[in-house]
């Protein structure tokens, strides 16, 4: 088969072709140099089939072919991207809360904060020292205390209130991730019914991607994008493809033209984890199953929530069911649960020990054995002898018909009560308050409860405790959350939360005693009442609660030494968030320029690419200009 006469025409008709097509999209490309998510995008040119010329030279070159038009785009850095973004996401929403938990704790000569507060009560209790039997300087010292606890109230309520705000954010997120899987799906089924038709769909390919960017910061993710073959088995490719979305470690959320529906559910009463969590915190679920929120392979600002709403360092029950020589640490009955806890086996040993630190439901959940139980009071028993473990012992609630409820035959499996989260987030600092209030009461009770204030039935009578409970203003038991049992006699201590003791008062429930407040002769300062009203025995006694470690001690520390533990440990926190953001925001930045470099349009390149394709374009016109004048003279110039 010879070529056609017009051969040489129809080459340059198709360089021109090709010409315009790159001016074309060069032109694309520096219209929307400027557009967010816009990838840069090449005319990919091919030489056309030869044809077979019959001659001594064999095959003729048949010009150029425009095969696609491409996206030049890297998915190395788009998957380095999203990792990135999924770290950086962590810290900027921490970041953000521990500014405002510094704020709370904040204590300047503007802002009156604990130091001011504690140091008044004190200054207070000096004045009353030195004003014996002074009713006003007794009042002015009950008014301070009345200033602390409604210090810790605030304190209590402000955290609590961020818990609500940090928990909200939870469910915006959640309402954002299942809108960007909605777009992602409808682009998906838009993208193959284009691409079918072996076209590109370049312009929505970029609206994907630009939503998986943004999805990469709320919630990591993994994309998978597996084309589709024309028969089972087969290697012609369909031109469409099956993309597949995972998020928080292989959880699947969009699978092509389908997403899954991720939901926010309120804990239950029964489902409470600490003792000051407020009111129905979300679980989130994903086609119906709970979400994996604490493992490690969450990332995103919703990790950053996550940890931010439940971070209680790490200081939660829990209990391996054996010990290392095969012992029951954990012992069930159809209604109770019996631990052990062993000082080699659990490292919340002092947390578990120390009622102060406690900040476990009175009421609530346990699993034992991924077996979930509700218990409706708990007991705590410690042996006067240091060796033996002392033993929690959760009474379950009867079972129902609807609701099975027994532990009968989880002896010896792993218990826990809501997770252990090793970061410092909102429970943190509302159980370190906790346990201070509790540390503090019980040292300031205990004194003035020696105290004696005048006669009773020919007896003295003792003075009442300066600080309660709650609103109906509960007093405790006794100071060490003993509750005395014949059964115990002489063996140990028991704590029951069904009995009236410190593990019902929290900050922000922490009060002053109104009696006392009404009438302050009830307020004892000796413990002899026949030496008078200038006795100040107890007043001194009170006052050492201050800085003497002996009468009480936080973490080590003194009792006004509180808010210096406190600040140090937002310290930290905030400059660990403020640190890692920086460095992620750094590192996204790099990649971003790597992936711009690739990806993103560049003002001379594209200006020289005009001139290049404008050049290709005029010789491939004065080629069709030379081929017609070749046949002009061919045609009309030659013959008879």
């Amino acid at each position: 088969m010879s070529t056609s006469q017009f051969f040489g025409l129809n080459i340059g008709y198709t360089g021109l072709q090709a010409a315009n097509a790159a001016l074309n999209v060069t032109g694309n490309n520096i219209s929307n140099v400027e557009t967010k998510g816009y990838t840069r995008q090449e005319a990919q040119r091919v030489a056309a089939d030869a044809l077979r010329t019959n001659t001594s030279y064999g095959m003729a070159g048949a010009g150029v072919d425009t095969k696609s038009i491409d996206q030049i785009r890297d998915e190395y850095y788009d998957l380095k991207y999203w990792q990135n973004n999924a770290s950086k996401g962590i810290y900027d929403i921490k970041q953000q809360y521990y500014r405002q938990i510094e704020d709370y704790f904040t204590d300047t000569d503007d802002v009156m904060g604990f130091n001011a507060v504690f140091s008044d009560m004190f200054d207070a209790l000096d004045e009353v020292y030195k004003s014996s039997g002074d009713d006003t300087k007794k009042a002015a010292f009950l008014s301070q205390c009345k200033s602390l606890t409604e210090y810790f109230n605030n304190m209590h309520t402000s955290l609590q209130k961020l818990q609500i705000d940090v928990n909200n954010e939870i469910q915006n997120k959640v309402n954002q991730i299942n809108s960007l899987a909605s777009e992602i799906a409808t682009l998906n089924k838009q993208i193959n019914t284009i691409e079918v038709n072996k076209i590109r769909a370049n312009e929505l390919r970029d609206k994907r991607n630009l939503l998986i960017d943004e999805l990469s910061e709320i919630v990591d993710v993994k994309v998978t994008e597996v084309p589709i073959y024309t028969t089972e088995g087969g290697s012609e490719e369909s031109g469409i493809y099956r993309y597949i979305v995972d998020i928080a470690g292989g959880q699947n959320l969009v699978n092509s033209y389908e997403y899954s529906q991720v939901k926010c559910e309120a804990r239950g009463g029964d489902a409470k984890v600490n003792q000051s969590d407020a009111d129905g915190l979300y679980d989130i679920y994903i086609n119906g199953l709970p979400l994996n929120l604490y493992g490690g392979s969450l990332g995103g600002q919703l990790k950053g929530l996550i940890e931010m709403r439940d971070g209680n360092n790490g200081e939660n029950f829990s209990s391996k069911g054996k010990a290392k020589n095969g012992t029951n640490l954990v012992d069930c009955t159809a209604t109770t649960v019996t631990v052990k806890i062993s000082k080699d086996e659990n490292p919340n040993y002092s947390f578990l020990t120390d009622m102060n630190k406690v900040t476990m439901n009175a009421s609530g959940t346990i699993v034992v054995g991924n077996v979930e139980l509700l218990y409706d009071s708990w007991e705590y028993f410690e042996y006067n002898d240091p060796s033996i473990p002392p033993t929690y012992t959760f009474n379950l609630k009867p079972s129902t018909t609807e609701r099975p409820n027994s532990a009968e035959g989880l002896s010896g499996k792993d218990c826990y009560i809501g997770v252990g989260i090793d970061y410092q987030g909102i429970p943190y600092y509302m159980a370190q308050m906790n346990e201070w209030v509790r540390s503090f009461s019980q040292a300031m009770n205990k004194i003035e409860k020696t105290a004696q204030i005048g006669m009773d039935n020919g007896k003295p009578e003792k003075a009442d405790v300066l600080f309660t409970s709650g609103s109906d203003e509960r007093r405790f038991d006794s100071y060490d959350y003993e509750k005395k049992c014949d059964e115990y006699s002489g063996v140990g201590k028991k704590t029951e939360t069904k009995n009236n003791n410190y593990l019902q008062l929290t900050a922000g429930n922490f009060n002053i005693n109104s009696d006392m407040m009404n009438d302050v002769n009830l307020f004892g300062t000796t413990a002899d009442y026949t030496k008078g009203q200038d006795a100040q025995d107890i007043t001194e006694l009170l006052m050492q609660v201050r800085t003497d470690k002996s009468k009480m001690t936080y973490r080590g520390c003194s009792s006004e030494e509180f808010l210096q533990c406190l600040t140090s440990d937002v310290a930290l926190g905030a400059a660990s968030a403020n640190t890692f953001y920086s460095n992620f925001d750094k590192i996204s930045k790099a990649i971003v320029a790597q992936r711009t470099s690739v990806s993103g349009v560049d003002n001379d390149e594209e200006a020289l690419n005009l001139v290049k394709f404008q050049e290709a374009y005029n010789l491939s016109s004065k080629m069709i200009q030379v081929m017609t004048e070749i046949y002009d003279r061919l045609i009309l110039q030659t013959g008879v």
